[in-house]
């Protein structure tokens, strides 16, 4: 039996569909990502299920709870915003303890006092909003949903506001918190780096549809489609015509295109041995960029009329240059097959 069940989720903003049938299923303490790009839909879900959007039909259970029409108050679930949405006259502490006290819990100065210390927040209990940096405003808005303790917590886009450096420290501590307190989660993004971190699975999601479920790893090893294959990663797409024209020879494929991994193909100055030519689609190229971000060196290599990126990692002096002239090997088992 899943915890979250959520089957055929639709909504319409005017005559627009936003979520067109959306279903998904969630084991208790996973943390699944819904990503895509801006105005897929991910954002409107999370806020269905939040109850602060309305549906059209569809339903929503969750720990064998239906709460597809009970108010946000009483569904159990615990949100997390972009702007963070902290009171900014209360300090932490009545920040933290808010819903606490609305509920009317006895004694829950020790609750609060585990929560500061489980985002790194002790010592800072009497401190404003204003006072604080950004990633410690988003441990606090992080650790007043927490402290409630909801069936389900909901993260939307909590780290873009944020510098890269802050957002890597709050990656790591928000999936410690996660699975020390075997909280179910539910992220949304469209950064595919932090989806990939972060998830035990991910849900590419498109003009408010599902494109594909899997792992991070399935997602990105095996894209079903054009779109993911564009989406995640740096895929190189080609028809299946583009590729014959580029190696010169048959290729056998059953779709329409095929997808290659940038750092899956080889580059050499020497042309291959007649064993790799088997296992590999052989041709030459030209050296037309190259780019180093950190310790990736990215290539674009033009062959005949068809341009791809090659990523290798940028640790020697043995690389090559701006017009250089080069052996390119493409592995056959690389090329993924979509339409």
């Amino acid at each position: 039996m899943y915890y979250v069940e959520i089957d055929h989720l639709v909504n319409k903003y005017q005559d627009k569909t936003v979520l067109n049938g959306i279903s998904l299923q969630m084991k208790k303490g996973e943390f699944v990502t819904l990503l895509g790009e801006s105005g897929c839909g991910k954002s409107t879900l999370l806020r269905i299920i939040a109850g602060i959007t309305d549906l059209e039909s569809g339903s929503i259970k969750v720990n064998n709870r239906e709460i597809t029409n009970l108010p946000t108050r009483k569904r159990e679930v615990g949100m997390v915003f972009q702007s963070y949405a902290l009171f900014p006259n209360m300090t932490v502490f009545q920040n933290i303890s808010y819903g606490l006290k609305l509920r009317k819990i006895k004694n829950y100065q020790k609750q609060v006092a585990d929560m500061l210390e489980m985002v790194g927040l002790k010592g800072f209990e009497d401190r404003y909003p204003r006072e604080l940096s950004g990633g410690q405003q988003q441990r606090v808005a992080l650790a007043r949903s927490l402290v409630m303790k909801p069936d389900i917590l909901l993260l939307d886009e909590p780290f873009s506001a944020l510098d890269a450096k802050i957002r890597k420290v709050l990656q790591e501590e928000i999936k410690m918190i996660q699975r020390e307190l075997n909280m179910t989660t539910i992220f949304v993004t469209h950064d595919q780096k932090e989806a990939m971190v972060l998830s035990d699975r991910i849900f590419i999601m498109n003009k408010g549809r599902i494109e594909q479920v899997g792992t991070p790893e399935e997602i990105y090893l095996k894209p079903k489609n054009r779109f993911v294959a564009s989406f995640i990663g740096s895929y190189n797409i080609l028809s299946k015509e583009e590729l014959q024209s580029v190696v010169q020879s048959e290729v056998v494929v059953s779709s329409s295109a095929v997808a290659i991994r940038p750092e899956s193909i080889k580059l050499s100055r020497t042309k291959a041995t007649i064993e790799q030519q088997e296992e590999n689609y052989q041709t030459v190229g030209i050296v037309q960029t190259r780019t180093i971000t950190g310790n990736v060196i990215s290539y674009q290599i033009l062959m005949g009329n068809e341009k791809i990126q090659v990523d290798k990692l940028y640790q020697s002096i043995h690389h090559f240059q701006e017009g250089e002239e080069v052996f390119v090997s493409i592995p056959k088992e690389a090329c993924v097959e979509v339409n």
